[in-house]
C-alpha cells in the first residue's frame, strides 16, 4: 500500500482511501471513480473513450475528494477503470470484466483470464472495503455515482433528473435523502435512472447484507462538468448526508 503526500490517503492497486474513517462517521464509496488502466493491461479501445462514461463516472472523484476534506467523512474509491474491473457487479456476473459497454466492444477483455482479473482487482477492493466497515462502523454509507444524460445505445431515452437516489430493500436513508434533495430545488429520482433493486451489488454486499444504513446517489454528469459544480455538490451532499445520519440516530 502507498501513502500519498498530499491529501491524507492510502491506496492499493484496486482502491484508494481518502481521509480517515471515523467511528460513527460517513463513508463515501465510489466504485467507478477512476479511469486508470494499469500499464500491463491493453483494453484495445480508442483512448478518447477513457474520458467518457463507459470508462469512469465523470465528476465522482472530485466530489468524493472534496467531501472527504470534512472531518468525519472519508472516501473509498475504485482505483481502476470500470472497463478493467467493475466493482459494482457480482463476481460471477460477466459484466464484472465487461466485454461490451454501452454498445461498444472491449476487445482486450474478450480473451482475458477473468478469474485472474477478479483476484487482482475485485476481491482486494471488496475485502478492503469490508475491513474498513468492520473495523470502523459508520453511521452512513453513501454510494456515489454519476450518469450520462443519455446512452448512446438509447439515443431517444430521456433522463430529466438532476440526481437519483438508489436503494434495494433497506430504504431508511433513501427516504430521508430524497425530500432533502428536492428541498434544494433538485429533480431527484426515486430509484431512477437505475433501480437499486437491480444495480446495487456493492451496497447489497456491504450494507444491505450487514444492516448498515446507506443510500446510493447518481448525479447527472452535466451537473458535474466544472470544479465549481463539483464543489457545490460536495457541500450539498456533506450537509444532506449529515442530516440523514443524525435523523437515523434519532
Amino acid at each position: 500500500m502507498v501513502a500519498d503526500a498530499g491529501q491524507d490517503q492510502v491506496s492499493g492497486e484496486a482502491w484508494r482511501l481518502v481521509g480517515e474513517p471515523r467511528f460513527g462517521g460517513i463513508l463515501v464509496v465510489g466504485d467507478h471513480a477512476s479511469n486508470r488502466v494499469p500499464e500491463d493491461i491493453e483494453l484495445g479501445i480508442d483512448p478518447a473513450l477513457m474520458e467518457q462514461h463507459i470508462a469512469v463516472d465523470l465528476g465522482v472523484e472530485g466530489v468524493a475528494e472534496l467531501m472527504a476534506r470534512h472531518e468525519g467523512t472519508a472516501a473509498f474509491l475504485g482505483h481502476v477503470s470500470r472497463l478493467v474491473c467493475d466493482f459494482n457487479r457480482e463476481a460471477h456476473d460477466f459484466s464484472s470484466v465487461p466485454e461490451t459497454s454501452d454498445g461498444r466492444e472491449i476487445p482486450g477483455n474478450l480473451l482475458v483470464d477473468r478469474e485472474e482479473r477478479l483476484q487482482r482487482f475485485y476481491w482486494p477492493y471488496h475485502n478492503r472495503l469490508e475491513a474498513i466497515l468492520s473495523e470502523t462502523p459508520q453511521s452512513l454509507i453513501v454510494s456515489l455515482h454519476s450518469f450520462t444524460p443519455k446512452l448512446e445505445s438509447e439515443p431517444d431515452g430521456h433522463r430529466p433528473w438532476d440526481c437519483g437516489v438508489l436503494y434495494n430493500h433497506d430504504d431508511r436513508a433513501a427516504r430521508l435523502a430524497i425530500p432533502l434533495l428536492a428541498a434544494d430545488g433538485l429533480v431527484a429520482g426515486d430509484n431512477q435512472p437505475y433501480s437499486g433493486k437491480v444495480l446495487n451489488a456493492t451496497m447489497d454486499r456491504h450494507a444491505e447484507a450487514e444492516g448498515r444504513p446507506y443510500f446510493g446517489i447518481e448525479i447527472r454528469q452535466d451537473r458535474l462538468t466544472t470544479p465549481e459544480m463539483q464543489e457545490e455538490w460536495a457541500e450539498r451532499l456533506h450537509r444532506i448526508c449529515n442530516r440523514v445520519a443524525l435523523a437515523l440516530e434519532g
